[in-house]
Formats: C-alpha cells, structure tokens, sequence
C-alpha cells in the first residue's frame, strides 16, 4: 500500500506550471528553499547589478537603447520602494533576484523579462555578495579608526599612570597602562591592515559568467566591473559562481579581530575585579537577587562572541569543502554567517570604543598592584650595567629574592650590607633601583 503526498504551493514567477514543472511545490520545501527572508539585505547591491546589466545588454544590442532606460527607470522606482519602506515581498518572491525582476515587471511591463537574458542568478548572487561585503568591510574599517582613535587618545591622556605588567596572571614588571592599552590596540591595527589586504581579493566582478560557462552574447564584462565599481573582472566563470573564498576569509578575519577584542575584555574585567578601573553604569547590568552587584556584562559579551565567530568560519568552511564545480545551493548557506559576522563586528566595536570611552581609572588602585619584587630584573640589570653577566646577575637577583622571602620582608627593605653579602659589587647606589618611575 503505498501513500502520495499532495503538492499544493505556487513555484513563483521564475518556475511555473507549464515549463519545466508539472506541479506547484511542496509548501514545506518553499519555506525551505527560500532565501528572500534573510538576502533581502541586498536589495541595494541586486539593483545596482541589474541596472549596469540592463546597460550592458543593450551596449551589445540584445535590447533597444530605449528598452534599457526604460528598465533602469522601473529599477530605479523599485530601489525607491525599497529604500521609503513600501516594497511588498509576495508569495513565490524565493529570494531578492526574483522579487526584484517581479516587481519591475510589474511596473514595465514585458520588457521586465528581457532583463536576465545572458544571465544567471549564479552570477548575479555571486555579484549581490561581492558587492555587499565590500561595502561591509570599507565600513568596518572605519569603525575599526574610531576605535584605535578613542583608544590612542585614552592612552595618552593617562600616559603617566602605572600599574602592574602580567605574565602567566603573575605580577612581572612594572609598566604604564597607556602601554597595556596600546597593547591592545596594536593587535587592532593588524586586523585593520588585514581587511585592508582582503578588499581587492573580494572586489572582483563576476557578473557576466552565467550559470557556469560564460556569457552567450558576449557582454563587456570590463564594462560591468567599471560600472559597479569593482578593481576588474574573475578569471574564470566556473570558479566566479561558486567562489566564496572571500565570504570564509571575512569570517576567518573577524573570529581573529573577535579574539583580540575578547582579550582587550578579560583585561579588562580582571583589572576591574581589582578596582584599577571602573566600568561606566551604560555597559553594566545588575544583579535580580543581589542589590549590590554590578557586573561587566558588556565585557563578558565581549569575551563570549569570539566562540561564536570561530564556529561560523569552521561552518561555512566545512560546507565548501565537499562540494564540486559549479554553482550548488549549499553557497545559499554562505548569507547568515556572513551577514551575522558583519553585524557582530559592528556591534563589538561599538561597544568595545563605548567601554573605553567612558572607562575610569583608579590609579591608586592601579598601584596597589604593584610590588617591589617586580623590579627584581632591574636588580640585576644594575649589576649588568658594571659589567657582570646576565646569566651571573640573574642568578644574584634571584638570591635577593629568596633572601627577602625566608626573612618575611620586602625586597627593596633589605639593607646594603644584606645585598653586599650575597654579592659585594652592589654600592650605594642600588637604593636607586627601588623606584617603579
């Protein structure tokens, strides 16, 4: 006995009844198939694309000079619907390909239709993306300045403030914290450099490479690239509609700058643990249970997105990694980890310039931390400076170390003779050494 399920949803403009398909589909593969809902972000990047290609067909005559403007004004009237917020998505609109060529067909009339001659939405989501995340990255870069700006502008205004220098969570050296925060923000600037490098490889111009084997009639696609604003045009069409290296190395790039920021954050609640710092109230939350409490939420959120980041790269890579030339609909997948990525960078580097922004010191917190054994190198690099060897001066300081700890006192409280005893080169002025300036 066997049982058929019946097929009862539209298939949209695009895949009608009377062409290749019998029957509608399944409503639970419309839900499953379309991407309208989420590359909608796009609407933008799609008719900017249309529009250059509109110019393109006509430029090689596939339509009438007066066909092409008439598609780029109903294009025009599309982007605005978009842009004032009246654009309506209808059933079978599966994603912003179709409900853009519908919307303009509707407006135009059947001229609508010519538009995709020569074209496949392979190489027009491939077009949609490049174009998108370029956008996305040169706008990043920009916030990634307000931050090294905040953040080199903090540093300098508390150059003069010490604190404690960690290795291994253990007191090491003194240091300035304008230091420790540029620290951080060195890191920035190699993630900057980074996005910076990764541009051109992203701002390449696939439109005009079809489904998979090229144009059939031969579109200027050095024209295309030149009206979209692209540095020049893919090499090879195959590797143009399923090429997404470009999504994966985003994703790769902001887990990196998401580490750096994560790290910038756990110094930060450490230090705020330690009352050095002061977190301002519009990047804290309280406690439900305890009055008292008032807890570094923006870091933590800081911290945690790192995590999060990583996997999305280790995602979309292990989706790329079994699929075969050309275009597959697993790339559908490349959108929301990619969109997700761009807005979480945004976000943590709003919130990262915000946290310092508005951070307070407390620097005699700040050098509460710091003890005398911290200088226990300058110890010894006094005795460099007369000559002696590291390894010989490194071995001396130590022993003023242990000689400190066994009499339960500080180091810099232990007398001439007490250091002359374990090397009789110390003089006088050694005394000077106990200063963290």
């Amino acid at each position: 006995m066997s049982s058929t399920t019946e097929v009862t949803g539209a298939r949209g403009g695009l895949f009608g009844a009377g062409g290749r398909f019998k029957g509608g589909t399944d409503p639970i593969m419309e839900k499953f198939n379309e991407s309208i809902s989420f590359d909608k972000r796009m609407w933008d990047q799609d008719i900017r694309g249309s529009i250059a290609y509109a110019k393109a067909i006509a430029k090689v005559g596939i339509i009438t000079a007066e066909e092409s403007n008439i598609l780029v004004d109903g294009l025009g009237k599309v982007r605005e619907e978009w842009a004032n917020g009246t654009f309506e998505i209808k059933a079978g609109d599966e994603d912003i390909h179709t409900a853009n060529e519908r919307r303009l067909t509707e407006l135009v009339g059947p001229v609508g239709g010519k538009l995709h001659t020569g074209r496949s939405r392979n190489d027009q989501v491939a077009t949609d993306t490049r174009l998108w995340t370029v956008e996305a990255e040169r706008n990043i870069l920009k916030d990634i300045g307000t931050f090294l700006t905040v953040g080199a502008e903090f540093a300098a205004a508390h150059i003069d403030t010490l604190t404690s220098g960690y290795t291994h969570l253990q007191p090491a050296q003194p240091i300035r914290f304008s230091h420790w925060l540029m620290s951080h923000l060195a890191a920035v600037v190699r993630d900057a450099q980074r996005l910076q490098e990764m541009i051109p490889r992203a701002n390449m111009c696939p439109l005009g490479s079809g489904a998979l084997a090229g144009n059939a009639f031969g579109v200027d696609r050095e024209f295309l690239a030149k009206e979209l604003g692209f540095d020049g045009v893919t090499s090879n069409s195959l590797d143009a509609t399923c090429d997404r290296d470009f999504v994966v190395e985003f994703l790769m790039w902001s887990a990196l700058l998401l580490t750096h920021i994560s790290q910038l954050a756990e110094d930060l609640i450490i230090t705020n643990l330690q009352r050095g710092v002061t977190i301002d109230d519009a990047y804290a939350t309280g406690s439900s249970l305890m009055p008292q409490k008032k807890n570094p939420d923006a870091l933590e959120l800081l911290r945690g997105k790192a995590g999060i980041a990583l996997g999305r790269a280790f995602g979309l890579t292990a989706t790329l990694k079994g699929l075969p030339r050309a275009y597959n609909k697993d790339l559908q997948e490349d959108k929301i980890p990619l969109f997700e990525a761009v807005d979480t960078v945004k976000d943590c580097l709003a919130i990262a310039t915000g946290v310092i922004a508005t951070l307070k010191l407390n620097p005699q917190n700040l050098m509460k931390s710091l003890c005398p054994e911290m200088l226990a190198t300058d110890l010894a690099d006094y005795l460099v400076r007369k000559g002696v060897p590291f390894r010989e001066t490194h071995h001396i300081s130590g022993a003023c170390v242990r000689l400190a700890e066994e009499s339960n006192v500080s180091i810099d409280t232990l007398t001439l003779e007490q250091l002359q005893e374990i090397d009789a080169r110390f003089e006088e002025d050694v005394m000077k050494v106990w200063d963290y300036e």
